[in-house]
């Protein structure tokens, strides 16, 4: 029976610590970090995560601003509100919530955004700073899987890890992580031949491939650590992760539970990105 790893109870005390340093840091500066999310239509689920970001700042005492624009927003518009974003000394932290609506240029509204503001780490200049293991911050959710493996004692150093995706917010970002921690990293993906052998000699699965119950107790060695990053809605409109918990979790020695394990860690995350941020750009 594997001890499940618990998102939420991590969450909450890295929160704790997370407000215990921002009001030092605020005792020391008389200035408190400021994080601001854009948001450009009206996405639901979008609009969920930009509130939940907004309560969170509130609950460990950071400034938080939301610039919520219309669907049509032009281009124009929305890099002149970044533009002023970066420019303003209360904004340490800037997220543009995605996906924009199609008409916009995601990469193009990325590289606008300043690289030491850019907490959700997407800017290829801080994309190559975690490439050679010199970053200030890491994308939310792999910095959040490792944040859950650290509060377990879970010590990925020497270990044969398997990531299966390879997106640019989860998949690689998570390999570059595990290799600064010394493990042995292995990436695979949809075309990946033999997956199932692959994954079956993993110490540590990381799950991030988008796909309902796409890992099954089959593909997972006796004692595996299991981290399901897959957040997807069967049929019955229940959510369910990329693992197949069930027949996983007898097999497993940690794993996540979905919901309730990876996902409250990413806006944790971009709490401890946007006070990192504060620190950098105090120091400059």
């Amino acid at each position: 029976m594997a001890i499940l790893i618990d998102g939420k109870e991590t969450a909450k005390a890295v929160r704790e610590k997370i407000h215990s340093e921002v009001e030092a840091f605020a005792a020391e500066t008389g200035k408190r970090p400021g994080l601001a999310v854009v948001i450009v239509g009206e996405d639901p689920a979008s609009q969920v995560y930009v509130r939940n970001k907004h309560k969170a700042c509130a609950e460990v005492g950071m400034y938080s601003e939301v610039h919520e624009l219309p669907a049509d927003t032009d281009e124009e518009t929305l890099l002149s509100l970044i533009a002023r974003l970066n420019a303003d000394e209360k904004i340490n932290g800037i997220l543009v919530q995605l996906p924009l609506p199609k008409h916009l240029d995601e990469k193009k509204v990325i590289l606008a955004i300043d690289p030491k503001k850019d907490v959700d780490a997407f800017h290829p200049v801080n994309v190559g700073k975690i490439m050679i293991g010199d970053f200030t911050f890491a994308p939310c959710t792999p910095a959040g899987v490792m944040e859950l493996l650290h509060h377990y004692g879970i010590d990925v150093c020497g270990k044969h890890c398997v990531i299966i995706g390879r997106s640019n917010i989860v998949g690689k970002p998570q390999a570059m992580l595990m290799l600064k921690e010394n493990a042995t990293v292995t990436v695979c993906h949809s075309r990946t031949v033999g997956l199932a052998d692959i994954v079956r000699g993993a110490d540590i699965v990381v799950a991030a491939v988008g796909r309902p119950k796409f890992v099954t107790a089959e593909m997972v060695k006796d004692g595996a650590v299991v981290v399901d990053v897959g957040i997807n809605r069967t049929a019955e409109g229940k959510l369910c992760g990329d693992v197949d918990f069930d027949a996983v979790e007898p097999k497993a020695s940690y794993i996540t539970p979905v919901p309730g394990g990876v996902g409250p860690m990413t806006i944790t995350m971009l709490l401890k990105n946007t006070l990192a941020a504060a620190r950098e750009q105090l120091k400059k």
